[in-house]
């Protein structure tokens, strides 16, 4: 059965548009909806502060230039922590009696390596010895978070973390500016960059969830990001080359999910009928020489990324033209 699901983020700015989020993604994405990320409220609800909430023993504030590592938890930190258990309390209360797969996001080593800074500035990207502690904190914390989202939904069985590595491919090119702006950061080679993936994906599989990875990106490494333990692949579809279609359908066929990002994350000129993007999958997977009704639940549709800047009348109407275009590939 092929399933709809959301890559993470919403339109809304306060609590209550929260609440409406998380109402939303359970009421049109029936198999697999997700904890809603609304960065609208502030920086502590962005990507890169709900992953400084999770990190395990390391503290962080945030400064005019972005978030800084520092020697204890900042206030912002702080709020960053408060938020996601909020959030999660909300989700406890709105989800109760749910059963089905689930999903929760966070953003991964690299990205939070090419993002946050040193305590003395420039990118946590720029010192070996740095990044390889970011990601060790991010993974012992995800262990943690996992478990506490499991705790809240106790029906839930099959939990999916979604690793969000937008800066993935800006790390292996080298194209990651550096503070000043003048420079970029040196390329980090593929088995560092496997290394630290591999810790965060092993800290979600032995917390007893399934580790994705998502990019919006092109040029994202899929067969790294496989040999480092991802066991699901969500991409935006018209990004990808003739090399990465081939590395998805591998991923099918030994498998792994492939998460297909098939309607626009910003309100467009002219919305999509679910038939349409129904009609657009299968063109793919005849390409590849596929049959969707071989696939199961390992085929997901998606919005090419995140929502947050789309209307909210668009939000709604993206993820339930999905979820109809889902139900057109079932058989």
């Amino acid at each position: 059965m092929t399933v709809a699901t959301g890559v993470g983020s919403m339109p809304g700015s306060d609590d209550a548009a929260y609440v409406e989020a998380v109402r939303t993604v359970l009421g049109e994405l029936p198999d697999l909806p997700h904890l809603p990320e609304l960065p609208g409220r502030g920086t502590a609800a962005t990507m890169i502060g709900r992953a400084l909430a999770i990190v395990s023993e390391l503290g962080a504030d945030l400064q005019p230039a972005g978030w800084r590592l520092t020697d204890a938890p900042g206030v912002d930190q702080r709020r960053a922590r408060s938020l996601l258990a909020q959030d999660l309390d909300r989700l406890e209360e709105q989800a109760q009696g749910y059963d089905g797969a689930f999903k929760v996001q966070v953003a991964g080593p690299w990205t939070l390596a090419a993002t946050v800074e040193k305590p003395r500035g420039d990118k946590v990207l720029s010192d070996v010895g740095a990044r390889r502690e970011l990601a060790q904190a991010l993974a012992e914390g995800l262990g943690d978070h996992v478990a506490d989202a499991r705790r809240r939904l106790r029906g839930v069985e099959r939990l999916v973390v979604q690793v969000d590595e937008p800066a993935l491919p800006a790390v292996l090119a080298g194209s990651v500016p550096t503070a000043s702006g003048f420079h970029r950061h040196r390329s980090v080679e593929p088995a560092e960059v496997s290394s630290a993936l591999g810790w965060v994906f092993e800290s979600i599989t032995g917390a007893g969830a399934e580790p994705w990875a998502h990019s919006c990106a092109g040029d994202t490494p899929l067969g790294l990001l496989r040999g480092a333990g991802a066991r699901g692949l969500s991409v935006d579809l018209g990004l990808q080359s003739a090399a990465d279609h081939d590395a998805l359908a591998e991923a099918l066929e030994a498998g792994d999910t492939v998460v297909l990002g098939v309607v626009d994350s910003v309100d467009p000129a002219t919305a999509p009928e679910d038939g349409q993007v129904a009609e657009q999958v299968i063109r793919w997977l005849e390409m590849l020489g596929l049959d969707p009704h071989d696939l199961g639940d390992r085929l997901v549709l998606s919005p090419t990324c995140g929502l947050a800047g789309a209307s909210y009348g668009w939000s709604r109407r993206a993820l339930a033209t999905l979820r109809d275009a889902a139900t057109r590939l079932t058989p």
